[in-house]
């Protein structure tokens, strides 16, 4: 397959993690990949190990730039929303400029996004629009007040997104991970912590490019991933 020939997918917060590794994984699915992240040295490292990839450095904030790469690219099959914005703190700890970035970076960025990727999609009566969130989704504790309100609007967003677009042929799915990453950070702050108290990013990009291969018949909206031992 040539590579003009094979689908686009487009991820945004190609961080060393999770984005990373829905990266590797559409490549090995047989996409060309739009990697799309502020930290341009990265991406290009990136961009020179894996074929098919572009990367493309842009702070998903900023609309101009959102819109000019997505112009350079031209029309995603696939995109997943992953770039986050997080924040610890009481709600009489937080910044709220902080909280507003969060919101600029988690919700706006998604509805940005989907507003000038999804049409292409209908026009095509195919595509998927994949959201990684958490559980801060689904629950506001106490010091995660700068953080969960982003995630929580977010989530209903993409549910919004997703009743719109569903009968148009066009998949929209939030994934909740329910788990620490295994990333180096992590483990240096949990050094005590099990190998498999960890969800290793690879498993939650098989997650991702498993939702936007459904079959029409059996789409998922909420989707959830946990290590075994986590009680439901």
């Amino acid at each position: 397959m040539s590579e003009q020939s094979k689908p686009l997918a487009l991820v945004t917060g190609v961080g060393p993690g999770t984005g990373t590794a829905v990266v590797r994984r559409f490549v090995e699915g047989g996409y060309r990949v739009a990697m799309l992240a502020r930290d341009a040295e990265r991406l290009a490292a990136l961009a020179a190990e894996l074929p098919d990839t572009i990367a493309m450095p842009c702070d998903v904030t900023d609309l101009a730039a959102l819109e000019a790469a997505i112009g350079q690219v031209g029309s995603p099959k696939v995109v997943v929303h992953n770039a986050v914005g997080g924040a610890f703190g009481s709600f009489m700890d937080i910044d709220p400029e902080v909280l507003r970035r969060n919101f600029e970076i988690n919700t706006m960025a998604l509805l940005h996004l989907a507003r000038l990727t999804t049409p292409a999609m209908v026009a095509a009566g195919e595509g998927a629009l994949i959201v990684t969130g958490n559980t801060s989704a689904q629950r506001g504790k106490t010091h995660f007040a700068g953080f969960a309100p982003s995630k929580a609007a977010q989530r209903i967003l993409a549910e919004s997104i997703a009743r719109d677009l569903g009968p148009k042929g066009v998949h929209v799915a939030y994934l909740i991970i329910d788990a620490v990453i295994d990333l180096p950070w992590q483990r240096e702050r949990l050094p005590d912590a099990p190998d498999d108290f960890f969800i290793h990013p690879a498993s939650i990009a098989d997650e991702v490019f498993h939702l936007a291969h459904q079959a029409r018949d059996a789409w998922s909206f909420l989707a959830e991933i946990r290590p075994f031992h986590e009680p439901w």
